[in-house]
């Protein structure tokens, strides 16, 4: 359990100090969402269908960051987030 928390706020501070590359701050958000997961199943705290369907949302939140970046990458030539205001 405190490694689950450890690695939760490690987490979170790569996900505050991620300010340049985009790619980097949705795998922090991916490494998040599974902790957050385990935890909540570490807890006994979700049945099997409400695991499948948070899992599911999961899986649909990353397909959809990783269409964000594709574009992005696409239209500027970087994941930078320096080149988002221009």
């Amino acid at each position: 359990m405190m490694m689950i928390y450890l690695s939760l706020s490690l987490g979170l501070l790569i996900f505050s100090s991620s300010n340049k590359h985009l790619l980097v701050t949705l795998l922090s958000l991916e490494f998040l969402i599974l902790l957050l997961f385990s935890l909540l199943v570490y807890s006994n705290y979700m049945s099997m269908i409400n695991a499948f369907i948070f899992l599911s949302v999961t899986v649909c939140e990353g397909a959809l960051g990783l269409s964000v970046l594709v574009s992005l990458v696409r239209s500027s030539g970087s994941d930078q987030v320096q080149f988002l205001n221009e």
